[in-house]
């Protein structure tokens, strides 16, 4: 007898398996790569759906393109911009008690639901209200995928590639803006639409054929589905995905054993989790990414710009995708905390830039006629560095942060907050740029960059390459008694 490890085959066969075999097979990495790709053409939609605005605004007030009878007026446009936002507040909910109840992958299906509804009503518009209506509606899917995705994609990915698969979303998204920027200027209002429901039918149909989550199962005390889910997403034998399965499914009890409750999240270590989440996406609301895209044709237009303002919007949603995919590739080798750092670092100095032209320009300054270029890079510079950390990984570590046990009760409640405060920028960001000025406004947004860059550097736990229950012990304060897998 030699001296390797024997024991019995765990799906019950009763035969003897060489363990130390099993623990060497090779599994396909790739799988949870194309698994959490194929999750987030949800979120790519939605990039569709809230880019929807730039191309369409001008149609609308435009007799001719438009569905409506009469141009939209100032007023309507920017609600026409802003309902997204407050059907986004209640999405989370919606899709934190779905993703409990019915489990992540048909929670994160059944979005599309509002999406559809959504672009039939704009599609069938003849008035402002059902458009006022679909916006909404695109708000509640919004709210639900931005909740359910990111939790997804952490439950499917291992340690090591749990942070590039949470920086899909921002990846994703901004295919969709680009893909509406490029389309939408060059042909009709209703084609926009259709393009909107093959996009949504594309993610329905291959998402129907994705995997559950293993946690899922698990909570369900279904600890056979959860092995042969974690076999397909690991591309590996049933017997070989039991050590991370034993693993997993400890973690799932040990949650278990607390019965969470509103009142928990605001306890410990769940209320360490839970305020970084909530001030990530603070400082990713106003970095003010929405007022700058909203004001990116002035800011062209200030630099004295000969593009035209649809071309320069696609050049920009490239920059955007461009920067997006970066972060996978880089996350999980030089950590959260780093690549948030150099973010607030560069959407600050981006601002602070972006601010100095306006107010010298606001002062009729003669040295701006010499700083041309300076609104496009300061655009640039914040775009790009914004896609880097402040963009994805709120995201990505708000689903790495919080425990299993609040996850459904906290995440919505951190989603619905971040599109409470874009509803409030988006809807009065021009009212009280008019007031204190533009400069001043950017110059807010810079400050606030400035507080993420020292919140990150003394608060912010990096999460790189660790297990749930070494983030948790690492919250709570304890040395982590797993061993990493």
């Amino acid at each position: 007898m030699d001296d390797r490890s024997y024991s019995y085959d765990p799906v019950g066969a009763g035969a003897p398996v060489n363990q130390q075999a099993y623990r060497m097979e090779a599994g396909q990495l790739w799988r949870q790569y194309v698994i959490a790709a194929v999750a987030n053409i949800a979120v790519a939609s939605t990039g569709y759906s809230m880019g929807w605005t730039s191309p369409v605004n001008v149609k609308l007030n435009n007799t001719e393109e438009s569905p409506l009878p009469h141009p939209i007026t100032t007023d309507q446009g920017a609600w026409v911009g802003s309902l997204l936002t407050v059907g986004a507040i209640f999405g989370p909910f919606i899709g934190g008690l779905a993703a409990s109840k019915i489990g992540r992958k048909w929670g994160l299906l059944s979005s599309a639901i509002p999406l559809f509804l959504g672009w039939i009503l704009v599609a069938a518009a003849t008035n402002i209200g059902l458009i006022y209506g679909g916006r909404i509606c695109w708000g509640v899917a919004v709210g639900m995928i931005f909740a359910i995705s990111p939790m997804y994609c952490a439950e499917i990915a291992t340690d090591e590639s749990r942070g590039a698969l949470g920086s899909f979303l921002q990846s994703f998204i901004t295919v969709g803006f680009l893909l509406v920027y490029g389309i939408g200027p060059f042909v009709s209002y209703s084609v926009v639409a259709y393009v909107g429901v093959i996009f949504v039918g594309v993610f329905a149909i291959g998402f129907f054929f994705m995997p559950e989550t293993p946690t899922y199962h698990l909570t369900k005390n279904n600890r056979e589905a959860a092995g042969e889910c974690l076999a397909t997403i690991r591309g590996r034998s049933l017997a070989a995905v039991q050590p991370e399965l034993d693993k997993l499914e400890a973690e799932v009890k040990a949650a278990q054993a607390k019965t969470a409750t509103i009142a928990d999240v605001f306890r410990g270590g769940n209320f360490k989790a839970f305020y970084i989440s909530c001030a990530l996406v603070f400082f990713q609301q106003f970095s003010g990414i929405n007022a700058v895209l909203f004001y990116m044709t002035d800011i062209f237009q200030a630099a004295g710009s000969s593009l035209d303002s649809s071309i320069a919007t696609i050049i920009i949603g490239a920059v955007q995708l461009i920067a997006s995919c970066i972060t996978p590739f880089v996350v999980d080798r030089l950590g959260r905390r780093i690549l948030l750092l150099i973010s607030s670092c560069g959407t600050a100095i981006g601002l602070g830039l972006l601010g100095m032209y306006f107010m010298l320009a606001a002062s009729d300054n003669p040295v701006v006629e010499k700083l041309g270029f300076l609104p496009i890079l300061s655009l640039v510079v914040f775009i790009v560095t914004y896609c880097w950390g402040l963009g994805p990984l709120p995201w990505a570590v708000m689903s790495e942060l919080l425990p299993i046990e609040v996850k459904a009760i906290a995440s919505p409640i951190a989603t619905a907050f971040c599109w409470l405060l874009s509803f409030l920028i988006t809807r009065y960001f021009s009212t009280i740029a008019e007031a204190v000025g533009m400069f001043t406004a950017f110059w807010i947004f810079g400050i606030c960059c400035v507080c993420a860059f020292f919140f990150t550097l003394f608060l912010v736990p990096e999460t790189k390459g660790k297990s749930f229950t070494e983030i948790q012990d690492m919250l709570a304060g304890r040395s982590s008694k797993l061993e990493k897998a």
